[in-house]
């Protein structure tokens, strides 16, 4: 392991593409040409927002699936390959949800939409909570019904209406956030009534979290010193702007042994920016990709 060394600026674009030239190398999972999933996703919360026009629900801490009427999709549009029986009778209509294997088991999740073959008994421990229904015409406020009307119709107990609800206040939205929180959840999400199904990030949904996250790309590992010497120490990050950081802590032993392959995007927590524009305090959650 070695520190992502500087080059001079005429060596900037192969610099830029070698960790992803390393990564298929170092990890043939990353050369899959997926097509990404149309999904929606989520800005930050912030004060000022019109909780009357907003649903509210519980952000789950899962794997995001993608039901596009035929195949089980990550949000990176890779094919998740379940058990036949979790997927059969599906509708033919597109679904948008999180394969969740309950509060603080995201890895549990992970790990058994990763194995292959299927584990039957692991995905027994699996639902599908279903937010959305993209193939459903009008807003957000109408495809509701629908979504509780389909999901009521398949009637299998692994795949459940995630319950949506309203709050008259930002100190009612902070009280449901704590309870979550206490309980062992994530956090919280909110969805415009009136808005579309439209693809990419955009304020149509805001999720509400005790401390703010984001991704980044590995460019390169920095070698632990003391009691991590001959593992990593530190993951080199990059930010979608080029901006470069570091993230040491948040790590098992077994992810130092193991760090996440140069390539790979992280997810990471932080508590807002320095003024250099760097995350403060960056903490590693997970590796973004499922599959």
């Amino acid at each position: 392991m070695r520190e992502f060394m500087r080059k001079p600026a005429s060596s900037v674009g192969v610099l830029r593409a070698l960790p992803f030239l390393i990564a298929l190398i170092v990890n043939p999972a990353y050369s899959t040409a997926a097509t990404p999933s149309p999904v929606m996703l989520a800005n930050v919360y912030h004060s000022g927002v019109a909780l009357n026009d907003y649903w509210v629900s519980e952000k789950y801490d899962g794997v995001r699936g993608y039901w596009d009427g035929e195949k089980l999709l990550t949000r990176s549009g890779t094919v998740i390959h379940p058990p036949a029986w979790f997927t059969a009778h599906w509708p033919k209509t597109p679904m948008d949800g999180e394969l969740w294997a309950g509060r603080g088991q995201f890895d549990v999740a992970s790990a058994t939409i990763r194995q292959q073959p299927a584990d039957d008994e692991a995905w027994h421990r699996i639902h599908y909570m279903v937010f959305d229904v993209p193939g459903q015409p009008g807003s957000f406020d109408e495809r509701l019904p629908a979504l509780n009307r389909l999901i009521a119709q398949l009637d299998v107990p692994w795949v459940q209406a995630v319950r949506q609800y309203k709050v008259a206040s930002e100190l009612e939205l902070k009280k449901q956030l704590d309870l979550v929180v206490q309980g062992g959840g994530e956090g919280l999400v909110l969805h415009r009534g009136a808005s579309l199904y439209h693809a990419g990030r955009n304020d149509d949904m805001l999720k509400f979290k005790p401390f703010e996250d984001a991704e980044a790309r590995v460019v390169g590992h920095t070698p632990g010193k003391g009691k991590y010497a001959g593992m990593m120490g530190a993951l080199v990050m990059e930010m979608p702007d080029g901006t470069r950081f570091r993230i040491g802590t948040g790590f098992t032993d077994e992810d130092r042994r193991n760090p996440p392959p140069v390539g790979s995007l992280v997810t990471y927590r932080y508590q807002g920016m320095t003024s250099a524009g760097k995350p403060r305090f960056a903490r590693f959650m997970r590796v973004r990709d499922e599959l």
